[in-house]
């Protein structure tokens, strides 16, 4: 594995128990390496198990087999609560459907996504401004999601996954609920992330458009038929 890899993966697998007692695949992924800095859409009919390999990188689900390396630290063969800190130092996530707590300033919602992370050195709310100072929303901080067009809650969600400059940023369809205008703002800011703070950035997306500005891509197929 090279030193600078933000993500690896070797031999991954992971089914879930179907009605009868059968394990059905789900994931089955010999390789991949994504060095830091990179970024890579990864496409794939509904059920090949896009969102399954997204939370096994995350730590969200246990692998049954194979080894998942984020910035050189295992997550595969750790407890849940192990995991959990890893993905806390070194991870965002950007959820399809956002995930803001409504009661909650946009501020509050980066700050709380932070909680979890260690100390930096910078105070959580000062980094919370920062990232949405990054995303244009440094002058909303206190409006809360209802008060945010669409658009505007996207880019929170975002600065709340790129908040404390983690190694390894994961998104969920990012432009899945967005118009052409905005998800071009956000695959701007999640693409420029990954080129000045040298982090890596793994795409899900079925948006063609989104797809095409991604250099390397992954396509997979139903656990089974290979990784075409």
């Amino acid at each position: 594995m090279s030193a600078n890899s933000a993500l690896h993966i070797r031999d991954l697998k992971k089914a879930f128990d179907a009605p009868g007692g059968d394990r059905v695949p789900v994931v089955d992924l010999p390789a991949l390496d994504l060095p830091a800095g990179a970024s890579l859409a990864v496409e794939g009919e509904s059920g090949s198990g896009k969102t399954t390999l997204l939370h096994l990188i995350a730590g969200v689900l246990p692998a049954d087999a194979g080894r998942i390396e984020i910035a050189g630290e295992p997550m595969t063969g750790r407890g849940e609560a192990a995991r959990d800190r890893l993905r806390a130092r070194r991870i965002g996530y950007l959820f399809q459907t956002f995930l803001l707590l409504p009661h909650l300033t946009a501020e509050e919602n980066v700050v709380l996504g932070m909680s979890f992370r260690p100390a930096g050195p910078a105070s959580p709310r000062r980094a919370a401004r920062e990232a949405l100072a990054r995303v244009g929303l440094l002058e909303r901080r206190h409006h809360r999601p209802k008060q945010l067009s669409v658009g505007q809650q996207q880019r929170v969600a975002i600065a709340r996954a790129l908040a404390g400059s983690p190694s390894l940023v994961l998104a969920d369809e990012p432009t899945a609920n967005l118009d052409r205008a905005n998800a071009d703002t956000c695959l701007d800011l999640l693409l420029a992330f990954a080129e000045e703070r040298d982090a890596a950035v793994l795409v899900v997306s079925h948006d063609p458009t989104a797809l095409a500005r991604f250099e390397r891509r992954l396509h997979l197929a139903p656990a089974g038929e290979g990784v075409a």
